[in-house]
């Protein structure tokens, strides 16, 4: 496996400067990614808007697949630092790529981020199932609004139903973090198998429990408020943070050493 690197408490800021730098750069085709993502939440808000004990769980649920969703962003990322035009041809590589494997589909090629993207999407369904059925058993009387999660959850007099629910997050929450946090770039950019990947990942956070702590907060903190501005932050802020996550992996793992994955390149050998 690929050696893990230690960094300072402040990198992840870096990152940031540095996701800023490559969306600038890269320009609509990178809001066009934040544009999709928002929209996809304003989707998601509008048909549990009335049903907020699947609300609560969805939204969170869409945010733990957002890696997968962002893997062209380090495509455009990783294309910059080459040298390279970033531009839709490297987006729509990116996707259609998985097409062009077809001899095995459960070693190092390709198709690991397929397969990685699938597991997230178990996770994230098992997360809103689990957070409707706990909001929906639990909650004093039935949660069909925010003002009545709010009153009736949030605020509740008696029981500790929100600390569950919160707390259970937190242990979904963390595994995946930890599990994502380099998972995807490193697939994409070196021949490499999933358990590999994730293990790394793992490794990285390990050797680098606050930094990495503070890059989980600053993740939160940036769409929390991309969702607070009514969803239009996310056009904004999830491209950055998407960016950023390209540089996050190049300085928490050397992979010099792991050969170079091509998305334009055939790969069933």
């Amino acid at each position: 496996m690929p050696a893990v690197c230690s960094i300072p408490l402040t990198r992840p800021l870096h990152w940031l400067r540095l996701g800023w730098r490559d969306l600038v750069r890269c320009g609509w085709i990178s809001l066009a990614h934040g544009l999709a993502l928002a929209l996809a939440g304003a989707v998601i808000v509008a048909i549990t808007y009335n049903r907020f004990w699947l609300l609560a769980g969805a939204i969170s649920g869409f945010l733990v697949v957002a890696p997968v969703l962002a893997t062209s962003l380090y495509a455009l990322s990783r294309a910059l630092e080459r040298g390279e035009t970033a531009d839709a041809r490297v987006v729509s590589k990116t996707w259609l790529n998985w097409q062009n494997n077809h001899f095995n589909k459960w070693g190092n090629d390709y198709w690991c981020l397929v397969q990685f993207g699938a597991l997230l999407a178990l996770a994230g369904t098992g997360w809103v199932l689990t957070s409707a059925a706990l909001i929906t058993l639990l909650a004093p009387l039935p949660i069909n609004n925010p003002a009545d999660f709010v009153q009736h959850v949030m605020l509740a007099d008696s029981g500790f139903l929100f600390e569950l629910w919160l707390v259970l997050g937190g242990v979904l929450a963390g595994p995946i973090f930890a599990s994502t946090v380099i998972t995807i770039p490193l697939l994409l950019d070196r021949r490499l198998g999933l358990l590999q990947a994730v293990l790394t990942s793992w490794r990285a956070v390990l050797a680098n429990p606050l930094p990495m702590a503070f890059w989980a907060a600053l993740i939160m903190a940036l769409t929390l408020l991309g969702m607070v501005t009514a969803l239009m932050g996310l056009v904004l802020v999830m491209p950055l943070l998407g960016h950023a996550s390209w540089h996050a992996y190049r300085d928490l793992v050397d992979a010099r050493g792991l050969p170079q994955r091509d998305v334009s390149d055939q790969e069933a050998r």
